[in-house]
């Protein structure tokens, strides 16, 4: 597992060198999203699409 700090090092090191400051936490924020939901797949906490489209429709 890699330390959030080096993975962060590496998301910003992805970016192009005129990235603003908002694009950057940007994509740290979403990367953190993609994070806690594969964590949410491994755990088991996930729904199905049907649950999904009734929870939509009530």
């Amino acid at each position: 597992m890699t330390a959030p700090k080096e993975e962060a090092k590496k998301i910003i090191d992805a970016l192009p060198e005129d990235s603003t400051y908002e694009e950057i936490v940007r994509e740290l924020a979403f990367d953190t999203m993609i994070q806690r939901g594969l964590n949410d797949v491994d755990v088991g906490k996930v729904i199905s699409n049907k649950e999904m489209e009734n929870d939509i429709a009530q």
